[in-house]
């Protein structure tokens, strides 16, 4: 199955990434990695060191002529910043200054300090610092190439940012791709757009940050992967837990989520239909694509609630990690708003998860192998 390790700091040299288990015979164009690097960077309310990034992939092994070997994928990130951080990150022999004392509130700063005994929260916010998240979204590329192979497709929208919900229940998946294509939140509403682009405003004048939620939604899925007989085989469960790894994550839902436990069953539950030449389907998602933990035919749908960031350009109180007296929360480099950003981070999350399933589901060391198996199983569901 597939397994993936990220390392880097958010001021190192450069941020590192293993992908293993991607069968081989995989067209990859790292012209798409670097389209999904850009898509994380973009979004209105970014902060400056967007204008210093202008992340590319470098692709070190697992691959020859294009095509994956079935090997570990590594692939590199550099960080261009690091010119000017290179003496205060250096990992043998740092220089003077960069030093952190002062934890942010809602931040890993403190319990990262206390956890690994460290009086330089420098130390922490490198490694819990977002920036680790261009890992990720390199190798979530790499899943999304290969569901594509297999019908399946990912797009996210904004649905709320602060205040400011989006009307977006009766839009059909193809007007959200079109619209969100031209939205500097990824909202497919464009009257809640403008108006999420005036509260993103009024919060940086205010020294504030803002939060929000997007959808995640996955269309074109086989039913049956994932699984119910462990847990740790639940595809909702393991969907859940990359997405709450997304630094600011702070809920979950799939489907109707919690507005389901408002309502009684009759209202909740998707009906089963059958149609000669069709096979079993359902009017309704409500349930957002699984059941049982596996996935039922219908898109996948599942909502993210991020809170607001961290870092304040008007800090909080805190106190001083070495000397204990009351100060201000440091000040690092931030953002306002990553609401979009983190939405196509949950895409490439997703699609990792997705991919694995799909590997769980089908096996085979190779691309062709895996497509003869799946092929076998659209047949059988089909006689069903």
């Amino acid at each position: 199955m597939l397994r993936y390790l990220t390392a880097g700091e958010s001021h190192g040299r450069s941020l590192v990434a293993i992908l293993e288990g991607m069968p081989s015979g995989l067209k990859v164009d790292p012209a798409k990695i670097d389209k999904e690097l850009k898509r994380r960077q973009s979004g209105y309310g970014r902060g400056k060191r967007m204008e210093i990034e202008r992340d590319r992939v470098e692709i070190l092994s697992g691959m020859r002529g294009g095509k994956t070997l079935g090997s570990p994928i590594s692939l590199l990130i550099p960080n261009r910043d690091w010119e000017n951080w290179k003496s205060i990150m250096d990992p043998i022999r740092p220089g003077k200054g960069g030093r952190v004392t002062r934890p942010r509130p809602g931040h890993a700063d403190l319990v990262g300090a206390l956890k690994y005994d460290q009086d330089d929260i420098r130390n922490v916010l490198e490694r819990a610092s977002a920036r680790e998240t261009a890992a990720r979204v390199a190798i979530g590329a790499i899943a999304k190439i290969l569901l594509a192979e297999f019908g399946t497709s990912i797009l996210s929208q904004v649905i709320q940012i602060g205040a400011i919900k989006a009307e977006v229940e009766d839009l059909k998946i193809s007007a959200i791709k079109k619209r969100i294509a031209h939205s500097l939140v990824s909202c497919p509403d464009e009257k809640a757009e403008r108006l999420m682009i005036k509260e993103i405003d009024r919060a940086r004048e205010k020294g504030d940050t803002l939060g929000g939620i997007f959808e995640i939604i996955a269309t074109g899925l086989p039913i049956g992967l994932g699984s119910y007989v462990h847990p740790d085989r639940r595809l909702d469960g393991r969907l859940a837990q990359g997405l709450m790894s997304i630094p600011a994550a702070k809920g979950v839902e799939i489907g109707l989520g919690f507005k389901a436990s408002e309502l009684p069953g009759s209202e909740v539950q998707d009906e089963i239909f059958y149609e000669r030449g069709r096979g079993f389907y359902r009017r309704t998602n409500n349930a957002g694509g699984l059941e049982g933990g596996m996935t039922n035919g219908e898109p996948l749908r599942i909502k993210v609630a991020l809170k607001p960031l961290s870092t304040l350009s008007r800090p909080l109180s805190s106190v001083d990690l070495v000397t204990k007296r009351k100060v201000k929360a440091t000040i690092e480099r931030a953002d306002v708003c990553v609401v979009p950003a983190a939405a196509v981070i949950g895409e490439s999350l997703v699609a990792l998860e997705l991919a694995n399933a799909l590997l769980e589901k089908f096996g085979g060391d190779s691309i062709s192998e895996m497509k003869r198996n799946y092929t076998g199983y659209l047949k059988y569901l089909k006689a069903r």
